[in-house]
């Protein structure tokens, strides 16, 4: 393996800024800011949303009907059941 052409692959700090969690993993991203943790100073990203914030991870998702959605299909299938009627009893 070639030597200094792989970026440095060190210790960081990810803030979810939406829950306030932070997390230490390792990566080659590079960044300016820092922070202190457990009095051991790490550079620090921020992102909007980690397994501590998602919907799907804290199990506080929201079912969004845009537009009336289940409004509009429960009226189209009680179109659909007044003619299926209506065709039942002519025949």
């Amino acid at each position: 393996m070639k030597t200094e052409i792989h970026p440095e692959y060190a210790p960081v700090v990810f803030r979810d800024i939406s829950a306030g969690e932070t997390f230490i993993t390792r990566s080659t991203i590079k960044t300016d800011k820092t922070i202190e943790l457990d009095g051991v100073t790490y550079p620090v990203i921020d992102v909007e949303v980690s397994s501590a914030s998602h919907p799907f991870y804290t199990g506080k998702q929201k079912i969004m009907d845009t537009a009336g959605r289940v409004e509009r299909f429960r009226r189209r299938a009680a179109k659909r059941a007044e003619a299926d009627a209506k065709a039942s009893s002519e025949s």
